[in-house]
């Protein structure tokens, strides 16, 4: 076996394992693009009586839009609810203003078990002698559009699965290019992709903010963990579990998007969650399909397996440029190149058609040539990766001190 035959191995491998993530993702892009903007589900959700509902907000130090968050949501409150906000591990004013707006209010103090994740199982083991029907989970910098708490509750109890709304971010003051195109990506991963797959009848992944649950689903599973991708870890436990989560159309929820470092940080937490994620638990969720045969699992796998776009972006270019030198200068063969360059026509289409439809108010025309030097940029991140990764909670701009 000499070395050129092993070359070609390897190129094959590499474009036959490029090609998948990039069909998967012209797919559901493909399908949001030709999609009407009806939800099918909602003239049945109209005739459904309201769910008695608790809202849970685990809260990090919001004291800047807590207040505005409550106000909201109250307006899509009815006697028959409750919301609950979690004070977790805060040293600010959160409990004070939350409590004001005449919520319910617990605080939690832990020195080791910190993260989104504690704070939900603390407070459910709080609720779980006298349960709501629905389950609702609003991060606590999120503002809740009209209507999100009546379609996603009631499309929960039609479909007795967990429901994720549509769930975006809002724009900060005076953007940065980065920001543009940062805010388009969450865009595609979020609206884009959700939307391709729910006309498609498939899964869908859970966002973290804006999820509804039955109660009988939720109170089986624990949401107890530090990890920043805990909404997909949930998403693969329930659904090896028989219950898959679907996507809610007419609800959503809008955050809010860090600046400079603190944006930096996030998106490292987010990526290398992800890439955790594609390692650890999309072998779980193949072998769960070789098993059982569970179609949603194999979907879910798929669906996990494209990493974020830029990663991935930045893996077709380098695979490009590699193949198609050897194929030139080094007596390879050029199918690896065909192949990694029908995997970029996927890509690319798909990319485009998102644009098109949904993101030309984020990021004008003029500014798509310089998505590849916002890849660029983003190298230090994967590389981290490699060395130190981050999925787990770690210190934001929310942990720093006022007068900082």
């Amino acid at each position: 076996m000499n070395l050129i035959y092993i070359i070609n191995i390897a190129f094959l491998l590499t474009g036959g394992i490029l090609i998948i993530p990039c069909l998967i993702f012209f797919i559901e892009c493909l399908a949001a693009f030709v999609s009407d903007s009806s939800d099918s589900d909602l003239a049945n959700i109209e005739e459904l009586e309201r769910p008695k509902t608790t809202v849970l907000i685990p809260a990090h130090n919001e004291a800047e839009q807590i207040k505005e968050v409550l106000e909201v949501l109250l307006q899509q409150i009815t006697e028959q609810d409750r919301v609950i906000v979690i004070a977790d591990n805060c040293h600010d004013d959160t409990a004070e203003l939350a409590r004001a707006t005449g919520v319910t209010v617990l605080e939690r103090e832990h020195l080791t078990d910190r993260g989104k994740g504690y704070a939900l199982d603390y407070a459910m083991q709080q609720i779980k002698n006298n349960p709501p029907e629905v389950l609702v989970i609003l991060d606590g910098d999120c503002i809740i559009k009209p209507n999100t708490i009546k379609n996603i509750t009631c499309k929960a109890i039609a479909t007795g699965r967990p429901v994720q709304s549509t769930y975006l971010m809002q724009q900060p003051e005076d953007p940065s290019l980065k920001d543009n195109i940062s805010m388009f990506s969450i865009k595609v991963k979020n609206l884009v992709r959700l939307l391709g797959l729910n006309r498609l009848g498939w899964h869908c992944l859970l966002t973290g903010s804006g999820m509804a649950f039955p109660w009988s689903l939720i109170n089986q599973v624990s949401l107890a963990g530090s990890k920043t991708t805990d909404d997909m870890q949930l998403t693969v436990d329930l659904a090896l579990a028989g219950s898959t989560p679907v996507f809610c159309e007419n609800a959503f929820v809008v955050g809010r998007l860090m600046k400079d470092k603190d944006a930096a940080s996030q998106r490292s937490r987010w990526e290398h969650g992800h890439l955790e994620m594609i390692l650890v638990e999309v072998p779980r969720l193949l072998k769960a399909f070789l098993k059982t045969g569970n179609f949603a699992a194999l979907g879910l796998a798929l669906d996990i397996s494209v990493p974020p776009l830029s990663l991935l972006v930045m893996a077709w270019m380098v695979s490009m440029i590699i193949t198609w030198l050897a194929a030139i200068v080094g007596g390879i063969s050029n199918i690896p190149a065909i192949l990694v360059s029908i995997a970029g026509g996927f890509l690319m289409t798909g990319v485009l058609l998102a644009w098109v439809k949904f993101g030309r108010s984020d990021l004008p025309l003029k500014n798509l040539i310089a998505i590849p030097f916002y890849i660029l940029g983003k190298i230090p991140i994967y590389f981290k990766f490699l060395i130190k990764p981050q999925s787990r909670w770690l210190k934001t701009e929310r942990d720093l001190p006022k007068n900082q």
